[in-house]
């Protein structure tokens, strides 16, 4: 991965090396098709002529000495206060003398939880941090799916607030709502959603039996794990287990109260209200039903993802 504020990849670096140093083009033209100054490909030549090939890799921006950072000792001393008060930076730096914000920043630095996460008698930690601390991503297609519900109110004929504005009468209350199953491959992002009528047991296992042939339609045809909340239609349902049987899947449920667990399936829920539900004013619920394979397909074959470099799900997947 690139520095953060870096113009050229390594690649790009390269390119520009070749370009000056194989080619004997000028630096200020090359320069000027890659989109950099002149000083800053010239930087790269003269990094190029000193080290090879291993003076264009990032370095990093950290400086070697950190003459501002807070002594050890004094750090060490406000960990012991925390740990023996149990009280917040507010209060330790009035007792320390270490001012507030580095309170702060000496106890995240040391992974210090929360005073909300600790027993308040022994401060040790009782309550799950709002945060998953180890981050993953499974090696191969169908190694690990996610599955998730939302539930979303149904429009009604004519459009509801969206389109009339919150000063008419509400013209969609008791019509129900739908609820979107969702299906997401953990390693290459491939998704799959229906806005189904319940959430009961028997709608979820026949949904994993539809999202897994729409996977196999794409490649990925064996699925090794399916990760859910704790939801009634997965933990309870025998309908669901007979689904999972018929798979060959082994079901993993995350942990009571964290849905943050189940990340990527509750950030495609909030992609999937942004960019499709509330993307435009529906005048009515199956013009909304109707618009979401179209986004589903732009969102599979096109749409940049961030976690895949910029590439959209299908990249990742061999085409069939």
């Amino acid at each position: 991965m690139a520095h953060a504020n870096a113009r050229l990849t390594f690649l790009g670096r390269c390119l520009l090396v070749e370009r000056v140093r194989g080619q004997g083009r000028p630096i200020a033209h090359v320069a000027k098709e890659l989109g950099v100054s002149r000083q800053c490909a010239h930087r790269w030549v003269r990094r190029y002529d000193e080290h090879g090939r291993a003076g264009l890799v990032d370095r990093s921006s950290r400086p070697h000495r950190s003459g501002t950072r807070t002594p050890a000792r004094k750090e060490a001393h406000v960990l012991a206060a925390r740990s023996r008060q149990r009280r917040g930076p507010a209060f330790i730096a009035a007792t320390t003398g270490v001012p507030e914000r580095t309170v702060t920043r000496i106890l995240r630095r040391h992974h210090v939880p929360r005073l909300a996460e600790c027993d308040p008698l022994t401060g040790t930690p009782i309550r799950a941090s709002r945060r998953t601390t180890l981050r993953y991503e499974h090696d191969q297609p169908g190694d690990l799916i996610h599955l998730d519900v939302k539930k979303l109110g149904r429009i009604p004929d004519g459009g509801g607030w969206r389109a009339h504005g919150r000063s008419e009468p509400v013209r969609g209350r008791g019509i129900g709502y739908d609820y979107l199953h969702t299906a997401i491959d953990d390693h290459s992002r491939l998704a799959y959603t229906e806005a189904l009528p319940d959430e009961k047991g028997t709608t979820a296992a026949a949904f994993l039996l539809r999202a897994a042939a729409h996977f196999n339609a794409h490649g990925i045809d064996r699925i090794q794990r399916v990760l859910t909340d704790n939801a009634w239609c997965y933990r309870n349902s025998r309908d669901f287990a007979a689904a999972l049987a018929t798979l060959g899947a082994r079901h993993k449920l995350i942990r009571p109260h964290c849905p943050w667990q189940n990340g990527k399936a509750e950030r495609f829920n909030r992609t999937l209200a942004s960019e499709w539900a509330y993307r435009q004013v529906f005048t009515t619920n199956t013009q909304r039903t109707n618009a979401l394979a179209p986004w589903l397909e732009y969102y599979n074959t096109q749409r940049p993802h961030t976690a895949l470099g910029g590439h959209p799900p299908i990249t990742r997947l061999s085409p069939t």
